[in-house]
């Protein structure tokens, strides 16, 4: 069996790390618990500017978890920690001192099942910059999230009717408008098309498309063909046994460009579930 430490080494894979941009986040030695047991384990990790990086892998290999680290939302769950070193744009996002409400300013999420509030949509989308102290321009604000989240001409003739009024695909849109209200760089989507039917997804993944020119993106999906065909780069997860504690944890075991981990992953584990061989 490949060595785990090394599969997950971008050196061992020139092709996905030819990237012009420095990486946004740079993952290094990263453990995440939660209590005493150890969850998952990432080597290294790189997710590069205006890319789309897929993470996929079964249930319970720590996909959500390492995704949740990257704005801190882990911070939310008693006992959970992270030791090793996690960079947001060269600076430690674990620092002590650093605002965790900050970086998720900057660091968006959309959830995997569509959470709008019981708000109206205008209120849905103006509520971060509210929170964040803005009270002027919000007609344009919630305008342009709108128009970025493909959903004003959908909307604009009922800006006030309940968030909750619209279909499955038109919330999940609404949540990812909420989230770019505020103007992250990033922007975390946990499955965010796993309760949505196959066209709702298809718009969802186009408009993916349109947001990387101006964000950064990360995904998890349990859909394979998505990562396949809405992602620049994929980082495949598994579960295996922790010899310490004989315990089953979540394990990075590489990332690369996704045209190569789909055709000739450098890992037979990637391959075992790419081809359906396990997973």
């Amino acid at each position: 069996m490949p060595d785990p430490s090394a599969a997950a080494d971008e050196s061992a894979n020139p092709a996905s790390a030819t990237a012009t941009d420095a990486p946004v986040f740079e993952l290094s030695d990263v453990d995440l618990y939660y209590g005493s047991f150890r969850a998952v384990r990432v080597d290294e990790l790189a997710v590069y500017r205006n890319q789309i990086t897929a993470f996929i892998g079964p249930s319970g290999c720590g996909k959500t978890t390492v995704l949740r680290c990257l704005n801190r939302m882990n911070d939310l769950v008693p006992g959970a920690r992270a030791t090793g070193r996690v960079l947001f744009d060269g600076e430690d996002l674990y620092a002590s001192g650093l605002d965790p409400i900050v970086i998720r300013r900057r660091i968006g999420m959309v959830f995997q099942k569509p959470n709008p509030f019981p708000k109206s949509i205008y209120d849905n989308v103006a509520f971060g910059p509210r929170v964040n102290g803005q009270r002027k321009g919000l007609d344009e604000v919630v305008e342009r999230a709108l128009r970025k989240a493909a959903l004003w001409d959908e909307v604009k003739d009922k800006l006030k009717q309940s968030g909750l009024s619209l279909s499955g695909g038109q919330q999940q849109r609404l949540c990812i408008a909420r989230a770019i209200a505020v103007e992250p760089e990033v922007i975390l989507m946990d499955e965010p098309c796993s309760a949505l039917d196959p066209i709702s997804t298809m718009r969802i993944e186009e408009l993916m498309f349109e947001l990387q020119s101006e964000y950064t993106v990360v995904i998890v999906t349990h859909n394979m063909q998505q990562a396949a065909r809405a992602s620049d780069r994929t980082a495949f997860f598994t579960a295996e046994v922790d010899e310490a504690s004989g315990q089953r944890m979540g394990r990075l075991v590489e990332i690369g460009r996704t045209a190569d981990m789909f055709t000739k992953p450098h890992d037979s584990r990637t391959e075992a579930y790419i081809t359906g061989r396990f997973g």
